[in-house]
């Protein structure tokens, strides 16, 4: 299975990326970001682009993949709302409509977040938004498409935030969310399970388009 990775420096992507290194059943990832992974493997190529609503300028290599494994976000805390739209909505949209057209047989996969609201009319205004992101993503004319709703995630493997202290939190309760692992499935994961989880319903399909916590860690 050849892939192609966006986000894969953030702490999703990291763990995502991770995963397609280390599984021998995918034979390519190529990574699309603002900036290099720093990740040296046989399997990843990369390019670095600017403009993530125009990506006609490397359309050429973005053909003949088998699934996309999308995984930029951003936190909509102090973020003005029309920002927060574009860097959610328009750039997911911007290459899902490139990847869709390049590739019609692909499995596209979206980290969303636990309680993102698909009827669109809720008062939570991160939720709506992903709720549109995810509602047009599923009318795309891919092979299938998935939701991805992780709430917490443990970062595991050397897997980091970008926020300094964020890993420091983190590191100091790590025992504590490897405990609710365990014990409350419904409301954590870890990085590892979801990259697994990821390609396996890439390779294999599953009954559900959305994918909560607790379906991550089942697969």
């Amino acid at each position: 299975m050849k892939v192609i990775l966006f986000g894969a420096t953030g702490m999703v992507g990291q763990g995502v990326l991770r995963e397609c290194l280390v599984d021998d059943g995918v034979t390519e990832v190529l990574s699309v970001g603002r900036s290099p992974t720093g990740v040296q493997d046989a399997k990843l190529h990369e390019i670095v682009h600017g403009d993530f609503t125009d990506f006609s300028a490397i359309e050429s290599q973005l053909g003949g993949y088998d699934a996309c494994f999308f995984c930029l976000g951003v936190s909509s805390i102090g973020m003005d709302a029309e920002r927060y739209r574009h860097l959610t909505y328009d750039i997911t949209m911007a290459a899902a409509n490139t990847l869709a057209r390049l590739n019609p047989r692909m499995v596209f996969t979206y980290v969303t977040g636990r309680g993102t609201d698909t009827t669109e009319q809720g008062p939570v205004r991160w939720a709506r938004v992903k709720g549109k992101t995810e509602n047009d993503l599923l009318r795309l004319p891919f092979k299938a498409a998935y939701m991805f709703r992780p709430a917490g995630i443990q970062p595991l493997h050397g897997v980091r935030s970008k926020t300094s202290w964020i890993n420091a939190v983190y590191a100091v309760t790590a025992p504590l969310l490897s405990g609710m692992v365990r014990a409350t499935p419904q409301y954590m994961t870890t990085s590892e399970q979801l990259g697994r989880a990821m390609i396996k319903v890439a390779r294999d399909g599953y009954p559900k388009q959305v994918l909560e916590s607790e379906d991550i860690n089942a697969i």
